[in-house]
């Protein structure tokens, strides 16, 4: 029993950690991937050697190369969701007479989002090889702050070109790098920015529409059935008025896995959105996740380090040209043409 319950208390653990890997990937000198690591140190401590042996095997297949296990995660979520939502918030709904495009617009979403999952994952992201170096050199001017001129590539042996990182899972240096979205299994970069940011907002729509209906067919419920003006005892033999916790304990336990599944969309919409927003937000201004992650801690240490005159200068994006102008950037990445003009 109490290896059961040491294993139980150490599967939880990795599933934190693993938690905490997955909202920080791409990211790995941010505050959640350094208080990953800094749990791991203190775990190593009361975790038996074979079991930690086995999860940094398991961590490293993971998220230090290319794997289809949360491609497959993703579509297995999906089809979840949109098999309860068939199963039995569709029939529901329709007998209801709801609008059918109303119950159709999950559906809708989910088709664009699978399309643009499928563009995100199989297109380049802007791999740099030889034979474009020369061309895409030209495209951004090195900041002199986030970039410099004259660094080289220990692994690809190219000359590191501005607001291009080297991708450790892709083994290559991506133009334009965002990050490397373990969901998409693929660099997110100059060349597939756009479907990403796509598949984004509509998955976050999926989840919207798919809360958003179910919800409605909850409440359609609670009034036709006058369920509110009802009355019930209490565990104390008292008459009460029906309340709202009673009212959601009700529906649990009259549909529980509706119920479920609308908490999970309604959560998975609120993170998503507030991603899609962030993400929003740097296309708004010309910028990367890598980008935006650096900057915070370059305009760190110029306010905490003192900088004699001519030395370290503050962060500034120079690569942002305008609100529209930034979003034709992520729909039509910048060419050699657009860098000489620079």
């Amino acid at each position: 029993m109490e290896f059961v319950t040491l294993l139980g208390i150490y599967v939880c653990t990795v599933l934190a950690v693993i938690a905490l890997l997955c909202l920080c990937s791409g990211r790995k000198e941010g505050f959640l991937a350094r208080s990953a690591s800094a749990a791991s140190q203190v775990l190593s401590f009361v975790i038996p050697t074979q079991l930690q042996r086995v999860t940094q095997r398991a961590l490293h297949r993971l998220f230090h190369t290319r794997s289809c296990l949360f491609v497959g995660l993703h579509v297995a979520l999906q089809a979840a969701v949109y098999g309860e939502y068939t199963w039995e918030v569709f029939g529901y709904c329709w007998e209801l007479q709801f609008p059918l495009l109303l119950l159709l617009l999950p559906y809708l979403l989910l088709a664009a989002n699978v399309g643009c999952f499928v563009l995100c994952s199989r297109a380049d992201p802007g791999i740099i090889t030889k034979s474009n170096h020369a061309s895409l050199v030209k495209v951004y001017a090195c900041d002199g702050v986030l970039f410099q001129k004259g660094i080289v590539c220990p692994t690809c042996n190219l000359e590191k070109l501005a607001r291009s990182k080297h991708c450790s899972l892709c083994g290559a240096c991506v133009h334009r790098f965002d990050h490397h979205c373990v969901w998409v299994n693929n660099c997110v970069g100059a060349f597939n920015a756009k479907y990403f940011l796509l598949y984004l907002l509509t998955l976050t729509g999926t989840a919207a529409a798919t809360a958003t209906v179910t919800a409605a067919f909850l409440v359609q419920l609670v009034l036709l059935s006058n369920m509110m003006e009802g009355r019930y005892i209490d565990d104390e033999g008292r008459e009460r008025a029906v309340d709202l916790l009673f009212l959601i304990q009700h529906l649990f336990m009259t549909f529980p896995r509706i119920v479920f599944m609308l908490g999970f969309v309604v959560l998975l919409t609120l993170a998503l959105g507030t991603y899609s927003c962030f993400m929003l937000s740097l296309a708004l201004t010309n910028q990367t996740s890598n980008e935006w992650c650096k900057s915070r801690r370059s305009i760190s240490s110029h306010r905490l380090l003192p900088h004699p005159p001519g030395r370290q200068p503050a962060y500034k994006n120079i690569y942002s040209k305008g609100v529209w102008m930034n979003l034709k950037e992520i729909f039509i990445p910048a060419t050699m043409v657009e860098g000489k003009k620079k």
